[in-house]
């Protein structure tokens, strides 16, 4: 079995051997990142392999997998002016946090915890209970208080314990960390957890496979944590010093107005947060994170990339999920922040696509 790769800390160096069960840095408990840097296959050897997204296997950490449910390889269709959307709510769970949550469960396999524990607002939370039921793998789901009823019936079928939090989807980390601390527990964060960004980079080397060895000139991505879009960001800088494309795209990140800290520190030019941002009522649940762990790294891969960052309205949201519906698309109210953000052409001719990264059935129609 290939030897697992080291973790670090990008703040301070701080070094975390591969087969810890520490889920953060030991000393300034932020999230960790991997010391692994692969080189991406050619288009041409990809012909044949098989069909999801093991089959970037030399840009994954972890090979050989046992809990693959088929993930990956979702369908890209036009939707207009050069605006193609990647239909990640086809996953086997119904998001896009299926690319991550694989890898996760394939490492909590290969370090035996007794116990698994996530936290989510609804879909990260699913996806890891799926799969650590493909596992076998004993597993506790923390979500805050007026999570969709539809998420939390997904969770318990899939066998998780759930743990209904009386607070926002800060308190629900929090009362995850902190049963993460306890001996022989892994902490399946899609946000500290840095396998988890490995998996959704994989959205970025399908659309480059597909779009036949390039890429968009925009890649737009919805941001509450940031997991895709750092994993898109991770993926962009392997192909490009593979030699693979010869220009980066831009990185558009896409905020619910309602709950928008990284929105606002770009607008102000800062490298971090920027004051308190109060918890709102967003339709856009699945990216209402008022403190994201990794805010700096966001903040600089959007900049690195030449990108920006869009806000949208509630009502914008609620017009754009009517909007993909009349075109066959029942997404999720979160799923559609990026169309509601780009459809009346804020990306002027440029080509890009946007993530539909969850299905209509987990949340209904916004606003309904």
């Amino acid at each position: 079995m290939t030897p697992l790769p080291d973790r670090f800390c990008p703040t301070d160096g701080t070094r975390v051997p591969a087969a810890s069960l520490a889920w953060c840095c030991p000393a300034c408990r932020g999230p960790l990142d991997l010391d692994f840097a692969p080189t991406p296959a050619t288009l041409k050897s990809l012909a044949g392999r098989v069909n999801s997204l093991w089959r970037y296997a030399e840009c994954l950490p972890l090979a050989a997998p046992t809990v693959s449910l088929g993930e990956g390889r979702t369908p890209l269709v036009e939707l207009k002016d050069g605006i193609r959307a990647k239909l990640d709510f086809l996953m086997p769970t119904l998001s896009f946090k299926d690319r991550g949550a694989v890898l996760l469960a394939e490492l909590a396999l290969r370090l035996g915890p007794r116990q698994v524990v996530a936290d989510s607002s609804g879909n990260a939370g699913t996806a890891v209970a799926a799969y650590c039921a493909r596992a076998a793998l004993p597993c506790t789901v923390y979500v805050p208080l007026g999570t969709s009823d539809k998420k939390l019936e997904q969770i318990r079928a899939h066998g998780a314990q759930l743990r209904v939090v009386d607070g926002d989807r800060e308190a629900t980390a929090r009362a995850a960390r902190e049963a993460a601390d306890a001996d022989g527990v892994f902490y399946a964060s899609h946000v500290y957890n840095p396998y988890f960004l490995h998996g959704t980079k994989t959205y970025v080397h399908e659309l480059w496979e597909d779009l036949g060895g390039r890429l968009p000139e925009v890649i737009v991505v919805p941001v509450g944590n940031g997991t895709l879009l750092l994993g898109a960001a991770l993926a962009v800088a392997e192909l490009h010093a593979a030699g693979l494309i010869d220009r980066r795209p831009a990185l558009c990140a896409v905020q619910s107005a309602a709950v928008a800290p990284l929105a606002h520190a770009w607008t102000e030019g800062a490298d971090d947060l920027v004051g308190n941002t109060p918890v709102a009522s967003t339709f856009a649940e699945g990216i209402a994170v008022p403190r994201p762990p990794r805010a700096r790294q966001i903040l600089r891969a959007v900049r690195d990339s030449g990108g920006t960052f869009l806000t949208v309205t509630e009502d914008q949201i609620r017009h754009a999920q009517l909007d993909l519906a009349s075109r066959g698309l029942y997404v999720e109210s979160t799923g559609v922040a990026c169309w509601a953000a780009v459809r009346e052409g804020a990306l002027g001719a440029r080509t890009a696509v946007v993530p539909l990264c969850g299905a209509g059935l987990k949340t209904g129609l916004a606003g309904s």
